[in-house]
């Protein structure tokens, strides 16, 4: 998205209008732009067109005749507004205005999907038509959602122009409270609910929000539309982020498995979705739930038995890997699922605080509450009250705050949690209490934006000491906060984003997980009207949101290559994933921008442009799978109880690490180690590849054979890693190894952990 937008107090915006108004002097044409100016409060919708028409009349000399001449359209029951024909001058006079948040050109944009998708270059249709891709048959591919139900009246979910179901589909439309059989569609092809697990644990008298299929909560509306929504016109969020669009197989079919309640999701109940999205005819389950860390072994997670039963069946599952953004905090760490971790974009929503110094701080915001004047701004901590300490009442937490002091103030909060909602909390608080603003620093360093109910801001640590290094300064500390305003072409993106949780794998340090990042932050999509504010479209943070991009992305590779195996597309999205930002230099981390790494990435940042044409997979079969629970130790008893029938050891790996796996992790490395792998020839016929290696320090990595020459599609080679130490190395080293035929390059991470002690040599 790439607008002009005019923002007070911005020296960029002084330097441009400088050449702008030298080069427009002698022009007067108008044109069309937008003014926004933030939140609907409870003003008339009569009383805000006049306020518009005054405005107007202010910019043309005061004449009212010319100002409603000019006047396009007013806003004035989700947000407030208007459009106008203006000049360029007329439109800097306004900006400048009490009240208005931005002014910017009504410009002419794209077709892109809530910007995610843009941004990760997933071609249109007609482009991929072109290249010879058909995702026709997008259509015939059905994504299985176990998550909180779907608002099916979302225009995300429309079947229009849509073919009839699929034959192979075997589901149904389950008739719940305020949910019907024409509730599903040829888009929404079935829907279900489970709530024996809740009702047993929490009791059956346990009031719920419907007792269906349909969303309360929005997440589930959220991830569904992020994967698969319908083409929508204007999407926005209380017109922050305003544009066109899409999931990222919009014609794919969905599929919903109530599981998740507003307390969480149990193991029965996932189990059971499970069962019947396998039975019902899903290609893909996605998921954007799990457990915290550490994670339970294989035979004790739901969502690892029922995705081990679903690929058994060809089912690919997609997961989300957790947001508790520690090292060895990923969760679903399964090798037979495809674990997502979570990235930024190049969009913020951001307020500016402006301190009675006159410097000016962003922060991050989704509150569209803005102040009319600078204020008192004080630490929390000099609000405290009753009981609570001065270091408690900096948290701002429920009760904490003296309203005598906080009357009429801008409080300085602490924060040092993830919860988004304890955020959102903090302002209630303040509020109460009687403050007219906040300033949350959150020490977590997340960058998630929040609906706040006054007007905020989270700044990250190092700012916020800023922030009260001037309070202490001056005997009358002031600041004032601006509503949000959507930021694009922020830099560097994407980054791997602070929440998301990272390796090593907890369970088998053998297997790299995440797998891959994907948008994850401040991703607008479809919501649930039910849930607050009657909204049909909301902005979320969380790996819940970068598992559905990935999602989406695997349905085109299904659509494309109907025949390939979940461990297939699975290997197509990890191998061609990039660990390059968009300006290709290498992908940062937040919160402090460092380099980042495998256990941030996995594989790297997905890359939909070039999926579908991988080169070389390594692929896994289900007995594959069997032999790498036998290397991690589990005997054929318990093998069974999983498997179901008469699985044995015979073929167990001799390690973990032996597993066809897309990445390539060694956690013990002593002296030597020898680990293989076997690539299919999914592209051209007669192909040759090459080797390229960039091993870890400390280690020397090489490859048997250094060129692999194909003669047939479907055509499998073995080849065998070797690595060896040379130098003593403290923790894990990252390194790569590539094949390239000149067109396609097929990497995988090299992760590599020494012994202590090893060779003699010591840390």
């Amino acid at each position: 998205m790439s607008s002009f937008t005019y923002h007070r107090n911005s020296a960029f915006f002084n330097l441009f209008l400088a050449v702008l108004v030298a080069n427009s002097s002698f022009c007067f044409s108008s044109k069309v732009y937008v003014v926004y100016m933030g939140s609907k409060s409870s003003e008339d919708p009569d009383d805000i067109l006049k306020q518009n028409h005054q405005m107007l009349a202010d910019v043309h000399k005061g004449s009212i005749e010319q100002a409603q001449a000019s006047h396009i359209y007013s806003y004035k029951h989700g947000f407030k507004g208007f459009a106008a024909k203006l000049s360029d001058e007329q439109a800097y006079q306004i900006s400048k205005m009490p009240g208005v948040v931005s002014v910017f050109p009504n410009s002419k944009r794209k077709l892109h999907t809530t910007h995610s998708w843009d941004f990760m270059g997933l071609m249109d249709d007609e482009t991929m038509e072109n290249m010879g891709y058909s995702t026709k048959n997008q259509a015939n591919i059905i994504i299985g959602f176990i998550d909180t139900g779907i608002w099916p009246e979302s225009p995300s979910f429309v079947d229009t122009d849509m073919p009839p179901v699929p034959r192979r589909w075997k589901g149904h439309c389950q008739i719940g409270e305020a949910f019907n059989a024409s509730s599903c569609n040829r888009k929404v092809i079935g829907a279900r609910y489970y709530m024996s697990g809740f009702q047993a644990e929490e009791g059956s008298d346990r009031k719920v929000s419907f007792g269906s299929a349909r969303d309360s909560s929005g997440h589930g509306s959220h991830t569904a539309s992020t994967a698969a929504g319908r083409y929508v016109a204007n999407m926005n969020y209380k017109g922050l982020a305003t544009g066109k669009a899409r999931g990222g197989a919009p014609m794919a079919r969905i599929a919903v498995y109530k599981t998740c309640w507003n307390s969480g999701c149990y193991d029965v109940d996932l189990l059971a979705a499970f069962d019947d999205a396998i039975r019902d005819g899903v290609h893909i389950i996605s998921l954007s739930l799990g457990p915290e860390s550490p994670q339970g072994d294989y035979f004790s997670d739901a969502v690892s038995v029922g995705s081990f039963h679903a690929a058994r069946h060809g089912v690919l599952v997609v997961a989300s890997a957790g947001n508790e953004g520690t090292p060895a905090s990923a969760t679903n760490l399964a090798p037979w699922i495809i674990t997502v971790g979570a990235s930024s974009t190049d969009r913020d929503f951001t307020s500016d605080i402006m301190l009675g110094n006159a410097v000016n701080i962003t922060g991050e915001s989704l509150s569209l509450l803005e102040m009319n004047a600078s204020r008192r701004t004080i630490p929390a901590s000099e609000a405290f009250a009753g009981y609570f300490t001065p270091y408690q009442s900096s948290f701002c937490l429920g009760s904490s705050l003296n309203k005598t002091k906080t009357e009429g103030k801008v409080l300085v909060c602490r924060h040092e949690e993830g919860s988004t909602e304890s955020k959102l909390e903090k302002s209630r608080v303040v509020k109460e209490a009687g403050g007219v603003g906040m300033i949350l620093i959150d020490e977590t360093d997340q960058d998630v934006a929040i609906p706040f109910v006054i007007p905020s801001a989270i700044v990250r640590r190092k700012t916020g000491q800023q922030i009260l290094s001037y309070i202490n300064s001056t005997s009358m500390p002031t600041s004032r906060i601006s509503g949000a305003k959507t930021v694009v072409g922020v830099q560097p993106a994407p980054r791997a984003a602070a929440f998301s949780s990272k390796g090593p794998n907890a369970l088998t340090p053998e297997i790299l997980k995440p797998d891959v990042i994907a948008p994850g932050l401040n991703i607008l999509a479809a919501w649930s009207p039910a849930s607050v504010g009657n909204m049909k479209f909301n902005i979320l943070s969380g790996t819940s949101m970068a598992c559905p991009h990935v999602t989406g992305i695997a349905t085109l590779i299904k659509a494309a290559h109907p025949s390939w195996s979940p461990s297939a597309i699975k290997s197509a999205i990890m191998t061609t994933a990039t660990i390059l930002d968009k300006k290709h230099e290498p992908i940062r981390a937040d919160p402090d921008r460092r380099r980042a790494n495998a256990f941030d990435y996995g594989s790297g940042f997905v890359n939909p442009a070039r999926v579908l044409e991988p080169g070389l997979v390594y692929d896994s079969q289900p007995e594959d799978f069997v032999a790498f629970l036998c290397s991690i130790g589990y005997d054929e008893k318990s093998l069974r109880l999983v498997t179901g029938d008469n699985s044995t050891c015979d073929g167990a790996f001799k390690t973990p690490s032996d597993l066809n796996y897309p990445s390539i992790a060694v956690p013990n490395l002593e002296g030597y180690f020898s680990a293989t792998r076997v690539v299919t020839n999914v592209g051209k016929a007669r192909s040759i590849y090459e080797a390229e290696v960039v091993s870890p320090d400390g280690v020397n990595v090489t490859v048997v054979p250094t060129r692999l020459v194909f003669t047939r599609t479907g055509q499998k080679i073995k080849f065998t890693v070797n690595f060896k130490v040379i130098a003593p190395l403290k923790g894990y080293g990252f390194g790569f190894l590539t094949w390239r035929n000149g067109i396609s390059q097929v990497t995988s991470p090299i992760v590599v952990q020494v012994a202590t002690p090893s060779l003699g040599l010591v840390r």
